[in-house]
């Protein structure tokens, strides 16, 4: 199987993909990854091919901030971010800075299937063009409906430009979507088209580590990890704490611009989370897919300091099932901090919640699971290919 796989360029974004790049490439499929110049070194450690695809997300930024006064976004309330970037940034800007180079891709490989995140508006564009399905991939719960619904107005100029009408909902969910979160956080339904679902994260290899004190891990991800105050604010809030601080600022950073530590901190570059969620008792971090799935996944209840984008729907995700506390920056202080800290540490039901949604996580299909699934619902769904 020949697989066209299309992906905005972010972390965030192209991360959640790699498991089923992956199980495709295992399989024997071939996989061609079409993505913003940011995405390659994620793309080419998966070992497929990648394909550029539009410029960097910064000139998209730029592009449409030539609309705007000010920044794009400045002084939305939080939950409008969604409401403001995906029809304008993902849908106007995004699908016309990648859908010629994704097309052109997509007619040298002759895909069996279009394989798109979320927010890759390209790739339902591409897969009508290039006459196969085309299958969304989730990275996070499933996007507002009336936020898809502004997308699909966006959308719509850039579709007729090539003779088609857009088909609703952006073209998201036309034929077929992977969702990754466990039942118990995902309340919305796909609205039409089929589904399957996956894993969001690798489950325990082992039984949970037994440490002294509790550990509590902080992290702010890959994009606002340049925010060294959040850190600090971190470090200061739980200095006194009878617990273990564990602090991981990425490999672009150096863990002495944040010295000296506290006494019960330890601050690195980087620790894989496989080795350090099993000995946690509680993450504080800022709502990034990766770090929201792998805490749930080990059954880790959370902090969450939301600073952008998707954060504040996964904050409010795990919130509302009881796996997480929200501190929205107006609210954020150090005190604030170390008192939600102490809350999820020594309140059961957040335990009792992220365990609960670790055991849905464990049973869900994985990477190698979905990829087989693909194959069969391709052989055996002729109707809808070559439309």
């Amino acid at each position: 199987m020949k697989v066209l796989v299309v992906s905005t360029a972010g972390a965030g974004h192209v991360t959640p993909l790699v498991p089923i790049i992956g199980a495709l490439l295992s399989g024997g499929d071939e996989v061609v990854v079409a993505s913003g110049p940011e995405a390659e070194p994620i793309v080419r450690s998966t070992g497929a091919r990648f394909a550029l695809a539009g410029r960097s997300q910064a000139e998209w930024m730029a592009r449409l901030a030539t609309r705007t006064r000010g920044n794009p976004g400045h002084g939305l309330a939080p939950e409008r971010i969604l409401h403001y970037f995906l029809p304008r940034a993902f849908a106007e800007v995004g699908v016309d800075e990648m859908i010629d180079d994704v097309l052109r891709h997509g007619q040298e490989l002759a895909p069996d299937l279009v394989l798109f995140e979320a927010f890759a508006l390209a790739g339902p564009l591409a897969a009508e063009l290039l006459g196969v399905p085309g299958v969304a991939h989730m990275f996070g719960p499933l996007p507002p409906q009336d936020t898809v619904e502004l997308a699909n107005d966006a959308v719509s100029p850039i579709w007729r430009a090539f003779g088609r009408d857009a088909p609703g909902w952006a073209g998201m969910y036309r034929h077929l979507t992977i969702q990754i979160c466990p039942p118990s956080l995902e309340t919305a339904q796909v609205p039409t088209g089929e589904t399957l679902h996956l894993r969001p994260a690798a489950p325990p290899l082992g039984p949970r580590v037994t440490t002294p004190r509790p550990v509590v891990y902080v992290t702010f991800g890959t994009l606002f990890n340049a925010n060294l105050d959040l850190f600090r604010l971190a470090l200061e809030a739980l200095s006194d704490e009878p617990i273990d601080v564990v602090v991981t600022i990425g490999r672009d950073l150096d863990p002495a611009d944040l010295a000296p530590f506290p006494a019960n901190a330890r601050v690195e570059q980087f620790i894989p989370q496989a080795d350090l969620l099993p000995s946690c008792s509680v993450v504080v971090h800022h709502g990034g897919a990766g770090t929201t799935f792998g805490a749930l996944a080990h059954g880790v209840p959370q902090v969450i300091i939301p600073q952008g984008a998707d954060n504040y729907e996964h904050a409010d995700m795990c919130e509302r099932a009881c796996t997480a506390i929200t501190l929205r920056p107006d609210v954020l202080t150090p005190a604030n901090l170390a008192a939600a800290v102490r809350r999820v540490l020594h309140t059961a039901d957040y335990t009792a919640a992220s365990l609960q949604c670790a055991k849905e996580i464990a049973a869900m299909p994985d990477a190698g699971d979905v990829a087989r699934a693909l194959r069969a619902w391709i052989s055996a769904s002729p109707g809808i290919r070559r439309f």
